[in-house]
């Protein structure tokens, strides 16, 4: 089954590519009329093209039936500007990503004069298009170069990137064409989400997306959402207290970690540990639910996280390091306590905490446009996810030169002792000859081990990490030079092309040595990709050991019952024929694990996405209402509806209802009269729902007169976004909370999500009610200042925002 659905899935992605090619063949017929044309005539080609695709003429030809010309129109322009000609293959992967789909593409392929292409076309509609990078290096790079392009084509082009002003976003927005990075679009979105005013928005409706690196931005980076928070006071002292008792703590003795999913719980012995250091009788208690977060978040600090792997500590402060790059995350930091926990652990100044006002996942931010398209050199084995998330296909498209790498299958060893000895043996061998090495490693901690090797021998070479970031152009520039050794992190696997130096095709091309197989395949790929760029040739091979970080995690126990068995040369290297199976499967493990962690994410976010779709409608209906008080109104109606749902449910006998507490209730939310019944006479909620009709009638008659009045709509629509940020703040507090707890669920022998998502509708329910209670309470007060004074002093009253 499984094979014959890759022949069908093979076959039609030959169809495709064929559909493709005769298109191309088109485009390159156009080409010596596209010669001729002047670069006026050239240029008036997008003026008329807009015009036409922005007409309503009956006989206008669609976007699909102008993209032909349009591509020889670009290619030809990039001729001029560049100097740049677009080969065949580089077309093929324009026509991909034109129609919405991936262009999977070697190294070296030229992806980001590709994105000129469907860049151009789509643009053609006047509704914007977004080019996603991975850093903002690229970003500026693609903007200034390949914008070029397009300005001489008489298209405008913006730039957004990180501490970019409002206004100079606007302008970046408001271009036919803007580059930037993933992340900051989406923060600007959240951040459009958090204005006071219409006129501080920035970004316009989504209309097409093209991501540079598509497998990074949307599968590696997809585990953590994008948070805007602000900061909180937290208790410094508290922080390291918790630490200390967690340095203490033994494994299985007072704490449990699962090493598979990176989970960690305290244990009976622990938690009674915790209660004795802080003299409390039961810390699941409600009013030690802090010291039990304080307590947890710096377990996790200690047993998840370590220095040189997953954080740097720099200049009194903790920086976080990508673990598919090995890059350090500007500006991030972990959320909820656990960034705190940390530099308490590492003994740095304790910041304030983040506490989030606004998030969402990658996923969900993606999926708002319209159509994305994407570029790079490994999507291929995760192409069902991009498939069922995104409705992309993933396009292979052929080299324009044969690939003359030769990727070798890797020798597997005992122990990281054997294994790095053995890499040290090649590098030695390969430097001798003057072949360039890059030695791939998947963390900072593991790139000094090696350098550590290397050192013994005295041989030289270039570290590439996150500590040395600042130089990694250079670095990367050199490392196909003759007789170079470079030491990268997977940083050296994104955006950077080696050029080898003179002579070293001669010798092999670019060696590249991985030292350890990476939780996904992409990635190995990845650096394998550094070699063998455009036909020159290459080699790439992996060395790794049964005690890598991978294999002991995701099959320890496996292995165990295999040590016994395993047959070794001399040099510890693994002898037996299936041992590469194994460690492929276990690789693939690892995948399908990383993938339930994405999938889980998702899931929970999918839950708070119609919430925050819910909020986020509301907010925006506010900002551009001209008649908000009208808005307003059916918001207080649903607050005394509530109230009497509260206070006079139908299990209880009249004579039971709290009225008094309703009446209050009530008479907060109304202003000018005043609700006053008789209580003795109350038989029924249907006496009390008229009762509170005939008080609201005359409270909105008296309302009425005061509509129009700017300064009372101006005050109430502060009072009100006021009212829903706050709220909105404190539930995402309480969803984050409902979220740790949620692991624990499954023992009550219900689907935890299912319970996630009933929990987050009652908490979501109480929200929307607190503000609905909040607002028709803030009315009520400004209408008491207002109705408090004459007509004519209406324009000197001042209008404060209550509490």
């Amino acid at each position: 089954m499984l094979e014959t659905l890759k022949k069908i899935l093979g076959s039609e992605q030959q169809r495709k590519l064929k559909f493709y090619e005769k298109r191309v063949q088109r485009v390159n017929a156009l080409e010596p009329e596209m010669e001729r044309l002047t670069d006026d005539e050239l240029r008036a080609k997008t003026l008329e093209w807009k015009e036409e695709l922005g007409s309503e003429r009956r006989f206008q030809r669609t976007l699909d039936e102008i993209m032909e010309e349009a591509f020889a129109v670009v290619r030809e322009a990039s001729k001029r500007v560049l100097g740049k000609r677009h080969y065949d293959v580089q077309l093929l992967g324009g026509f991909v990503l034109t129609e919405g789909n991936i262009a999977e593409m070697a190294t070296g392929e030229g992806k980001t004069l590709v994105a000129s292409l469907p860049s151009y076309v789509k643009a053609l509609e006047g509704k914007g298009v977004h080019v996603i990078t991975v850093n903002e290096y690229l970003a500026r790079r693609d903007y200034e170069e390949i914008g070029k392009i397009h300005e001489f084509l008489g298209l405008t082009v913006g730039l957004n990137v990180p501490l970019t002003d409002t206004a100079e976003k606007k302008i970046a927005y408001a271009a036919d064409i803007t580059y930037g990075l993933g992340n900051e679009f989406g923060f600007d979105y959240l951040r459009d989400n958090l204005v006071s005013d219409l006129s501080q928005k920035v970004q316009p409706p989504y209309h097409f997306a093209i991501i540079d690196e598509v497998d990074s931005v949307l599968i590696d980076e997809s585990k953590t959402p994008l948070i805007i928070a602000g900061k909180t006071t937290v208790s410094a002292q508290l922080h390291h207290v918790c630490a200390m008792l967690a340095r203490r703590f033994e494994k299985d003795v007072h704490f449990t970690f699962d090493v598979m999913t990176k989970s960690t719980a305290l244990t009976d012995e622990g938690i009674t540990e915790v209660e004795k250091a802080f003299g409390v009788d039961n810390l699941y208690d409600l009013e030690h639910q802090t010291l039990y977060h304080y307590t947890i978040q710096a377990l996790r600090a200690r047993v998840m996280f370590k220095k040189d792997v997953d954080y740097i500590v720099r200049e009194d402060e903790i920086l976080l390091v990508d673990m598919f790059t090995g890059r350090i995350m500007q500006g991030r930091t972990l959320s909820d306590g656990l960034h705190q926990a940390i530099e308490a652990k590492e003994n740095v100044t304790v910041t304030e905490e983040n506490k989030t006002t606004a998030s969402i996942t990658v996923q969900n931010y993606y999926r708002m446009y319209p159509m994305l398209s994407g570029m790079t050199g490994t999507a291929k084995t995760e192409e069902k996810e991009f498939r069922d998330l995104y409705g992309m296909d993933v396009i292979q498209i052929p080299s324009n030169r044969q690939r003359q790498r030769i990727d070798e299958k890797g020798l597997i060893f005992l122990t990281r002792e054997n294994k790095y000895t053995a890499m040290l043996k090649e590098v030695k061998k390969r430097h001798k000859t003057g072949q360039p090495v890059l030695i791939g490693t998947t963390s900072i901690l593991q790139s000094e081990d090696v350098a550590s090797y290397l050192d013994k021998e005295r041989l030289p070479y270039q570290l590439l990490n996150a500590k040395s970031v600042e130089q990694e152009v250079a670095l990367i520039a050199n490392a196909g030079q003759r007789s170079q050794i470079t030491i990268a992190t997977n940083m050296a696997g994104r955006g950077t092309d080696i050029i080898l130096g003179e002579g070293v095709p001669e010798l092999g091309g670019l060696f590249v040595l991985g030292t350890e197989r990476h939780e996904s395949r992409r990635i190995d790929n990845q650096l394998k990709g550094r070699s063998g760029r455009q036909g020159d040739p290459g080699e790439s091979t992996f060395f790794v050991s049964v005690e890598d970080d991978m294999i002991t995690r995701y099959a320890f126990e496996e292995l165990e019952k295999m040590r016994s068995s395993f047959t070794m040369n001399v040099d510890g290297l693994i002898l037996d024929k299936d041992i590469h199976s194994f460690v492929d499967r276990v690789q693939r493990i690892a995948e399908g694990s990383n993938f339930g962690v994405r999938e889980y994410t998702l899931k929970l976010d999918d839950v708070i996405n119609d919430q925050r779709t819910i909020i986020y409608q509301l907010r925006d209906r506010w900002l551009d209402s001209e008649d908000l008080l009208s808005d307003l109104m059916p918001m207080a109606d649903d607050h005394f509806k509530h109230l009497i749902d509260e206070h006079c449910p139908e299990d209880l006998l009249p004579e039971e209802w709290p009225l008094k507490d309703l009446v209050y209730e009530v008479n907060q939310a109304i202003a000018g009269v005043t609700f006053d019944p008789d209580l003795d006479d109350v038989e029924d909620r249907n006496d009390l729902l008229n009762s509170i009709r005939d008080v609201t009638s005359e409270y909105k008659e008296k309302l009425e007169p005061y509509l129009a009045h700017q300064q009372l709509a101006d005050a109430m629509k502060r009072a009100c976004l006021s009212a829903v940020d706050h709220h909105y703040i404190r539930h995402l507090e309480q969803m984050t909370r409902l979220k740790e707890g949620i692991g624990m669920r499954r023992y009550q022998q219900e689907d935890p999500m299912r319970l996630y998502q009933n929990d987050g509708f009652e908490l979501f329910s109480m929200m929307y009610r607190n503000i609905e209670r909040d607002v028709s309470r803030q009315l009520a007060l400004v209408a008491r200042k207002l109705f408090a004074v004459d007509e004519e002093q209406l324009e000197h009253v001042e209008i404060v925002q209550g509490k």
